[in-house]
């Protein structure tokens, strides 16, 4: 393991999720000791599947987790966008030896547990982090010296600086922006079945997309192909607010009654749902003040339709571990090259994402453009389109093209 000096410089590190342990990790391989603080009685992982990108792999090797989160991956043969209404295929994007050649690292399935214990079993092998669980911040406060968080018990915890990695509700957010997110009135329901209740004719080696009419089916595998990731999005017939409860499986069905009874018949295999009732957050041109930052979802909570919302909090750590390099500690300084490296691409995979979702939602006449996108389109011309996207490499990361 990277374990350099101890420079004597403390970092609080809000949130224990994927985003904050890759930020303590980057940041401990710098020498900076992490004090990392979750409210959860316990650090762990919620949800199902996730898509891992040769983005996500390339910040991965920079952590040092890359191994690690391979042997817990699914590596898949292709992407593929099909018409959940006839089934015909839109798009097929190969991700095989073609793309790792392109990229330089696979595209890969692996669910949310197994990446966060990759990058876990790192952070607790490092003598510079610490954590508390059972904590949960509600002021922050800061000055010439360092900062100050202060948890619900009224403790004080101090420190050179402060990284929010707290999620989709961050409490570091809100004592730095304050702004309020946008809820897009599109719910997902997520849900991992065993193989054998897994639709034999739905069992592929990739991720698949059925887009329908304002709704969305994916599958892949995962865990060696033992089980299958389902996710179901639809456009709410109610009014939502942004959160996280136990879904209906009636609810579900009352979304896709004209798709076709290929896809649709992996609606029933679930015994449980989460129901995931979604926002994003207008990008901002600052997010760092004094210092304090924040990172991953708490910086730019994104819609899933570019796969893209973990792949981006890794590349946020790597570049905040970068830019403190860089600054040589001056973490006010460190701050304001992470974000001037990070608010232009993660807004660009923001946007990126509700072009998406616009696309794989067509009805009338947009499904009749939609479904002649991609007609003969090469597999050169797939990776030329992704390369700003898949193509990040850490040793630019600092850099505003840091794909080329």
């Amino acid at each position: 393991m990277n374990t350099p000096q101890d420079t004597g410089r403390k970092v609080l590190i809000i949130g224990g999720g994927i985003g904050g342990l890759a930020a303590a990790l980057a940041l401990a391989r710098k020498g900076i000791r992490i004090e990392l603080l979750e409210q959860a009685e316990q650090i762990g992982e919620i949800g199902a599947g996730i898509q891992l990108a040769a983005n996500a792999f390339a910040a991965m090797d920079a952590l040092g987790v890359g191994e690690a989160a391979r042997g817990r991956a699914v590596f898949t043969d292709y992407l593929s966008l099909r018409d959940a209404i006839d089934t015909h295929e839109i798009a097929r994007v190969d991700v095989g030896t073609r793309y790792r050649e392109r990229f330089g690292n696979p595209y890969a399935v692996i669910h949310r547990a197994d990446i966060h214990l990759s990058i876990l079993e790192a952070v607790q092998d490092h003598p510079l982090i610490s954590f508390r669980t059972a904590t949960r911040v509600e002021k922050l406060e800061q000055d010439g010296r360092g900062v100050t968080v202060i948890d619900q018990r009224g403790e004080r915890h101090h420190a050179d600086a402060v990284v929010g990695c707290d999620g989709v509700r961050s409490a570091v957010r809100e004592a730095l922006i304050g702004d309020a997110p946008r809820v897009t009135g599109h719910v997902v329901y997520r849900a991992v079945v065993e193989v054998d209740n897994m639709p034999k004719d739905l069992q592929v080696n990739a991720p698949v997309v059925w887009a329908g009419p304002n709704c969305h089916l994916v599958h892949y595998p995962l865990r060696g192909g033992q089980q299958y990731n389902l996710v179901v999005t639809f456009h709410s017939r109610e009014q939502e607010s942004w959160g996280v409860r136990e879904g209906s499986k009636e609810e579900v069905l009352s979304y896709f009654d004209g798709i076709h009874a290929l896809p649709h018949q992996m609606l029933d295999r679930p015994t449980s749902w989460k129901r995931w009732a979604t926002a994003d957050r207008e990008p901002v041109e600052r997010w760092s003040f004094g210092r304090a930052t924040i990172l991953g979802d708490a910086a730019h909570p994104m819609t899933q339709y570019v796969a893209q919302g973990a792949c981006q909090a890794l590349e946020d750590a790597v570049t905040l571990g970068a830019a403190v390099e860089a600054a040589g500690n001056d973490f006010e300084a460190a701050f304001r090259l992470y974000e001037q490296a990070r608010i232009p691409r993660t807004a660009r995979v923001l946007y990126a994402a509700r072009d998406m979702g616009r696309v794989y939602h067509a009805k009338g006449v947009d499904r009749m453009v939609r479904n002649t996108l991609w007609t003969g389109r090469t597999q050169a011309q797939y990776y030329d389109a992704l390369q700003w996207l898949h193509g990040w490499r850490a040793e630019r990361c600092l850099s505003p093209t840091p794909w080329l």
